[in-house]
């Protein structure tokens, strides 16, 4: 959509300058869609209850391009991103910040249908909007929009996440098929040209997380598989543990779309971001259990274990191909898929 138009239908520079147009758009745009206890009083900052004991802070910004994108767009995305990056860390997410940085232009049916995501996927994950700024930026120099969030949650009492507890046998497992988020936006990004049914996975995968802890089982270890993608993961987990990671490519799951869509594009599936996805290391004898766990989840019914760690030297991820074959798996050397979070 041009960002074109009646100023009267899009954000103009004096929305950031803190006066009566700032007031007005947060009263008119935000606050019917966002509004509860913590941030209705619209001070500097939120007071928030948190639970003794531990908890995990974290923060993200977001740049994709396009703003919406199939499944999905930069609101969902911003919400369900800091969300999965506390639950992978043990915490039950409590509430969220939400800056925002609104490009000149940019027409308020487009605000109105990402503040509208925003709320969505924060009731989908349980979580609240507690505090929050908006700023406005000239024309062409904000990429229509820029979202930065920050969330707070709170440790689950006993948890002990840590690589240095996997060891040999361990078995690893992908809650779903890799590789849809940046498919899906590399389909909607102009001049591609490239048709698709993909749809990006961007989810809040705390639910799915919180189903498995809760049933006690021993995960070692959680890592939702962003940029860098499942690749990147299993490459840290080689590093950090000096195990070799042992994957099995007939059992990565992963769909005939997504297969197509990346050999067309000369991608490696397992290089490309997800954002409703989580890996899990577990003991072999608990494998089975967070299996059937994830697979009784509407976001985990492709669940699948793909591969296990093995005490072999040096420390690397091999891929076990269909064929039988062995390839090394590898971090990618830059960003293949720019602007996908």
């Amino acid at each position: 959509m041009s960002m074109l138009g009646n100023r009267e239908e899009q954000i103009i520079i004096a929305h950031g300058g803190g006066g009566e147009k700032t007031r007005q758009l947060i009263a008119e745009r935000f606050l019917p869609r966002l509004s509860n206890p913590l941030l209705a009083p619209l001070g500097d900052s939120a007071v928030l209850d948190i639970p003794r004991g531990r908890i995990a802070f974290t923060t993200d910004a977001h740049v994709v391009q396009p703003l919406e994108f199939p499944g999905g767009d930069i609101g969902r995305l911003s919400v369900c991103g800091t969300v999965n990056d506390l639950a992978v860390a043990g915490a039950v997410p409590v509430a969220l910040s939400l800056a925002m940085v609104m490009e000149e232009g940019l027409p308020f049916p487009v605000l109105d249908r990402i503040i509208s995501s925003i709320a969505e996927a924060a009731r989908e994950a349980g979580i609240v909007i507690a505090t929050g700024d908006t700023k406005v930026v000239e024309r062409q120099r904000g990429d229509g929009m820029t979202i930065t969030t920050a969330g707070v949650g709170a440790v689950r009492e006993g948890l002990r996440l840590d690589t240095t507890r996997i060891c040999s046998g361990d078995v690893i497992l992908v809650t779903g098929r890799i590789a849809e988020h940046g498919l899906a936006v590399m389909s909607a990004r102009e001049g591609l040209g490239l048709q698709t049914d993909l749809l990006s996975d961007v989810a809040p995968m705390n639910g799915l997380i919180a189903a498995v802890l809760d049933c006690g089982v021993d995960v070692k270890f959680m890592r939702d598989p962003t940029r860098g993608g499942l690749a990147c993961v299993l490459a840290d987990l080689a590093d950090d543990t000096g195990l070799t990671i042992e994957v099995r490519e007939a059992a990565i799951p992963l769909s005939g779309a997504a297969r197509h869509a990346a050999e067309l594009l000369g991608l490696d599936p397992l290089s490309v971001a997800n954002e409703g996805k989580v890996v899990m290391v577990a003991s072999e004898a608990d494998a089975a259990k967070v299996l059937a766990i994830c697979h009784g989840h509407p976001l985990g019914k492709h669940a699948a274990i793909i591969g296990r760690t093995v005490s072999s030297q040096p420390a690397l991820v091999e891929l076990v191909t269909r064929s039988g074959g062995r390839r090394l798996v590898q971090r990618p050397y830059g960003e293949e898929l720019p602007r996908i979070c």
